[in-house]
Formats: structure tokens, C-alpha cells, sequence
């Protein structure tokens, strides 16, 4: 079964180059101006990956993902932004709202190519996965929390728990490891792959809103002061 993408970008030399690149890699490719005519067409061809520019005419790509991962039916497609902003704090705006990946204009075609082409298999391992977990498989249990690696869901006493990409990330690599600290500046680096001079603030944020996620299991993430948070033994 051929894959396909679906590139939302409105500088149309850009979008000519990596339709043909992509074309050449097997894709069936399809390629929209704007934000609203790009969301039409992946809702129409429920594409394996959208790459998705930030700066479109008539709305960000910011919006654009918000409304991709809302959506029950193409919710789980890939995403790759492509963009001029190569800000730290822009790269780490684009994950938090749903992004699996981040390339900076301007930008080697082939890269982007192999990117698309990784995150497309990825995708599609994950949609191969069977519904029910096989016997035995480890899941990771912490106080009230249960946390499923494999098929990433998540419980609070036994009752499904939704998480944003970035939530799910923070809390597995907290529970993982319980009773250990971890500095913000190492959970930047791990879970939102930055690294250097970068606003810790982003972690403070996303962790309040792990704790309102979690609802009644919100204390079992532990502020260290002076350190950084650690999940509770």
C-alpha cells in the first residue's frame, strides 16, 4: 500500500521541490497553500504524514496541528514542521501542541525526505499494533498511575487518562526511574531534545498541567525544590 503525505506549504517553489523528492520515495503526494485547504485535504486523504509549514496566509501551522491531533480519524498522523523559526523556544511551541518533528529553512531536500520516510514507518508500526496488549507485557505502575509503554496509554485508578505527546514523555521518563530527581535541564534534554541556554520555565508549565491531567495522582509527581521533580517511590 503506497503512503502518502499531505504537504501544507505556501511558498510553492518549496513545495514543488519536495513534492517531486517525496514523489521519488514511493509517496503519493498531495499539496495545499493554506491551512484551511491543507486541513481538507487530510481529512480527504488521511495521509500517513503532513509536513506543515508555521507560516501560512490564513493561519498558523501552530493551529493547524492543534486541529490535526483533535481529530479523531487522522489524529494519529505524523507531523513534521518546516519552517523558518528555528528558535529553541519556537521548536519546543511546535512539539508541545503535537509535532513529531522539527527542520529548520532553509534545508537539505534529503534530509526532510529521510525524516518523512522514519516517521512514516514509525506511524505505521504503530497502527499495526494489535488492539490488546499480548499476555504478560510489563507495564510500569506507580501509586495510582499505570503507564503502558508499548501502546502509550495511561490510568489513574484503573480509568483511561488522556495526555498531550509531551505530557506522555514527561511522565514515562519520571515514573520510570521513581524516587529520582531529575533537573529541569535534563528533562529538557530528554524529553524535548533541547540542549544550552533555554528557558526551564517550559518545564514548570508542562509539568502543572501533567498534575492537572493526572487528577487525583497530581502528587505523585514531587517538587524537589532547588532540583527539579522526581515521581514519588
Amino acid at each position: 500500500m503506497e503512503r502518502r503525505v499531505v504537504i501544507i506549504e505556501d511558498e510553492r517553489d518549496v513545495a514543488r521541490l519536495l513534492e517531486f523528492n517525496l514523489r521519488g520515495a514511493g509517496f503519493e503526494v498531495a499539496s495545499a497553500a493554506t491551512g484551511a485547504t491543507g486541513l481538507a485535504a487530510v481529512m480527504r486523504d488521511q495521509p500517513d504524514v503532513v509536513v506543515l509549514d508555521l507560516m501560512l496566509p490564513d493561519q498558523s501551522g501552530y493551529e493547524v496541528c492543534k486541529q490535526i491531533r483533535a481529530d479523531p480519524v487522522v489524529g494519529d498522523a505524523g507531523v513534521l514542521m518546516l519552517t523558518a523559526k528555528g528558535e529553541a523556544e519556537d521548536r519546543i511551541l511546535g512539539l508541545e501542541v503535537g509535532a513529531d518533528d522539527y527542520v529548520v529553512k532553509p534545508f537539505v531536500v534529503r534530509e526532510v525526505v529521510l525524516r518523512v520516510t522514519a516517521l512514516a514507518n514509525r506511524i505505521a508500526e504503530r497502527r499495526a499494533r494489535p488492539e490488546q496488549p499480548p499476555a504478560g507485557r510489563q507495564t510500569i505502575t506507580v501509586g495510582a498511575i499505570e503507564l503502558d509503554p508499548v501502546t502509550h496509554d495511561v490510568k489513574v485508578n484503573a480509568k483511561p487518562v488522556s495526555l498531550r505527546p509531551l505530557e506522555y514523555k514527561l511522565l514515562q521518563l519520571l515514573v520510570s526511574d521513581p524516587g529520582r530527581v531529575f533537573s529541569r535541564e535534563e528533562l529538557l534534554e530528554q524529553v524535548w531534545g533541547m540542549r544550552g541556554d533555554i528557558n526551564t520555565r517550559t518545564v514548570d508549565v508542562h509539568v502543572r498541567r501533567l498534575r492537572v491531567s493526572l487528577g487525583d495522582a497530581a502528587d505523585t509527581i514531587e517538587t524537589v525544590h532547588g532540583f527539579g521533580y522526581r515521581a514519588k517511590r
